[in-house]
């Protein structure tokens, strides 16, 4: 195996089990015989170590006959990167912080970043060509609304059109403006965002759809089999009603109801091998709340037989407890600066196995705009949460493992849907169940104007094009799974114990959990560390 480039060596010492400081390979990379110089670093290095450090390297190479041309001092060190780098292949990644252009997933997964302290000691299968990430939707670099009214204008068309696109099928479908024109007693049917939900005096309900030519009003009889359904609703959703005009034909009374939703034959895609994969929220790291003991205990289980098979870890936002997101949160912060709260989080991470794949989305608590849907991060924090190379993406994206679709959402519109809808239906006990209303609905935050902030954008980032295979959300840090129509919806729970605010709240966290999906059967379980 030749070792002139450091992405090799890190290659090597992944397969052996651990994990290097960039100088560590650096040194190796241009020792004259790196071959050597790796497998006698392997041989002193104390049988407890996770990681090799440059102490292991000069000890290594200032032995007879191993020792590279003016390194055995550690001296030259920071010049030989470059140089090293220089041999690599194109598609070689000398470091995770180096900057340097990611390569595809499955050539990434060959190696270990330099900079953690995370290599297994377990073998896990990381054959390129097994596996497979793709992201669908991250609009990170994409956003182009300026807050103009058009811009509302232009989302909300959107939304209709292609929303309205999946129900225009399922009924004959007229524009506001053809029904006003249409005889009483007519069939009518119409395809519109909900403007407004309103009870009559005699216990109706009077539903009134928008579409772009107008309104039209729809009465749901209080003794009709779907009047249960409108405690369901929530304005701004794209809904599809068909009924009967009143003789005047200023009305309709309702027969039938619709939602986009999943269609009842979905069939999930899942992975070809048995491959798992990790789903958390919530880290909080900065607050005096973060369940460091838990943490750890959790990557140290990613390094144990139980965990071979976890490939990919997915984080769904909130990395840190962030600033000045809720009142008096200053007295709760551990740490009260918030690059280096991303900083401590980049530290925690680099307690995971270098051979697994990362992906992150941002949170309400991260240091990205909150108005969805929200950007990736910055370069600058980009760069310290190198550790890993993870994929950082947009809230909310889809990642696809192994033809196993995932839409991860951090989950802000759950306290919406939570807060309009009957407690039987959504709750913060079961924050599954509230997802399933938004896998019905089609879309992760249909309500304009309420507790989320939505950002007008030229298209609806939002929706829920394609059906997923696996719904994944955070926020309000409840662990709750279960499946819609054979979509698996989780919501991970959270690192952090109760906080001061939670309690004023009412917040019982369940922190520490982290669920562990199959991704060839679909099926969950859940390992606590608290």
């Amino acid at each position: 195996m030749p070792l002139e480039a450091p992405a090799r060596i890190v290659s090597e010492l992944t397969t052996r089990g651990y994990n290097a400081e960039r100088e560590a390979v650096t040194r190796l990379a241009a020792a004259e015989d790196p071959s050597a110089a790796l497998e006698r670093v392997l041989e002193d290095i104390p049988d407890d170590a996770l990681v090799v450090q440059a102490d292991h390297v000069t000890a290594a190479l200032s032995t007879e006959g191993v020792a590279g041309q003016g390194l055995a001092d550690g001296g030259a060190v920071d010049a030989t990167i470059a140089d090293a780098d220089a041999t690599s292949p194109p598609n070689a990644t000398s470091s995770v912080s180096t900057g340097t252009d990611r390569p595809p997933a499955g050539e990434a997964a060959a190696h270990s970043p330099v900079e953690t302290e995370g290599s297994s000691r377990i073998e896990r299968a990381v054959d390129p060509d097994q596996r497979s990430l793709e992201i669908v939707g991250d609009m990170t670099g994409e956003s182009t609304g300026t807050g103009e009214y058009s811009d509302f204008v232009s989302v909300f068309r959107d939304r209709l059109d292609r929303l309205g696109g999946k129900l225009r099928g399922r009924v004959n479908h007229r524009p506001a403006s053809a029904i006003q024109s249409m005889p009483g007693g007519s069939e009518a049917a119409m395809v519109g965002l909900v403007n407004d939900i309103r009870s009559t005096a005699s216990g109706h309900w009077l539903i009134e759809l928008e579409d772009a030519t107008g309104t039209f009003p729809w009465l749901v009889m209080k003794d009709r089999e779907y009047v249960d359904r409108v405690d369901e609703l929530l304005c701004d959703e794209v809904l599809a009603m068909e009924g009967t005009l009143a003789d005047d034909s200023g009305i309709a009374f309702v027969d039938s109801m619709y939602f986009p939703d999943v269609p009842r034959t979905h069939e999930p895609s899942t992975a070809d091998r048995h491959v798992q994969a990790a789903l958390i929220s919530d880290v909080h790291v900065g607050s005096q709340e973060f369940m460091e003991d838990a943490w750890n205990a959790f990557a140290d289980w990613l390094h144990t037989e139980e965990a071979r098979h976890v490939e990919y870890l997915l984080l769904a936002g909130d990395m840190v407890e962030g600033v000045g997101v809720y009142p008096d949160q200053d007295e709760e912060l551990d740490i009260v600066d918030i690059y280096e709260q991303y900083e401590a989080f980049s530290e925690h991470l680099k307690k995971v196995p270098g051979d697994i794949e990362i992906v992150m989305i941002p949170g309400n608590h991260d240091a990205v705009r909150l108005a969805e849907p929200q950007p990736g991060f910055d370069e600058d924090l980009r760069e310290i949460m190198s550790a890993h190379d993870p994929q950082i993406v947009s809230n909310p994206s889809t990642v696809t493992l192994e033809g196993v679709s995932v839409l991860m959402y951090h989950g802000v519109s759950l306290d919406e849907v939570i807060a309009e809808l009957p407690e039987e239906k959504a709750s913060y006990d079961d924050p599954h169940k509230a997802m399933y209303h938004l896998l019905k609905k089609r879309h992760v935050a249909p309500q304009f104007g309420g507790h989320t902030r939505l950002a007008p954008e030229e298209q609806d980032y939002l929706i829920m094009e394609e059906v997923p295979d696996i719904f994944h959300t955070g926020h309000v840090h409840k662990l709750g799974f279960g499946k819609y129509h054979d979509v698996l919806a989780i919501n991970s729970g959270c690192w952090q114990a109760q906080t001061d605010f939670q309690k004023s709240v009412n917040i019982d966290p369940d922190a520490g959990f982290a669920p562990i999906v199959d991704l060839d059967t679909l099926d969950v379980t859940v390992q606590k560390f608290s």
